[in-house]
């Protein structure tokens, strides 16, 4: 189960990701928002970070316009792992290496197709599991 949300920058590019996991049967929980009227980035953002840390969703995906702020509201909760990604190799190495457990990505700064491809190697690549990489995810969690 994946956790969604976004602020009104987001919303645009957040319906893509939507058709793109219903697509692919993969379900989700929407946290909003629902349309482009203005709205405040960190509800969202903490939204879906607790519900990942809470374990009601095993990962997460957000987007704003940039996805800085959103990705830095969903880092303050204890366990989440956000990591902004704008493009395939970065959304593949967070996985392998720090298992990130949401990704973040900006609307006006990342086209739909890369976005989807962007989501597709988030959701499909693994943690490598290698001792090297757990010993710093400890260490950024202390």
């Amino acid at each position: 189960m994946l956790a969604l949300g976004c602020d009104h920058g987001g919303y645009p590019l957040m319906k893509e990701v939507i058709k793109y996991l219903e697509d692919n049967k993969i379900e989700y929980k929407n946290f909003g928002t629902f349309s482009e009227e203005s709205v405040d980035y960190p509800a969202y953002g903490k939204a879906v970070a607790h519900a990942v840390a809470d374990g009601e969703c095993e990962k997460g995906i957000l987007i704003c316009g940039t996805g800085i702020g959103i990705s830095i509201a969903a880092n303050k909760v204890k366990g989440i792992r956000a990591a902004l990604c704008g493009d395939v190799f970065s959304a593949k190495a967070t996985r392998e290496h720090n298992d990130a457990n949401i990704l973040a990505m900006g609307a006006r700064v990342t086209g739909p197709g890369l976005a989807l491809e962007i989501v597709k190697a988030f959701l499909e690549t693994p943690f490598s599991n290698d001792e090297r990489h757990i010993r710093r995810i400890n260490q950024i969690e202390d």
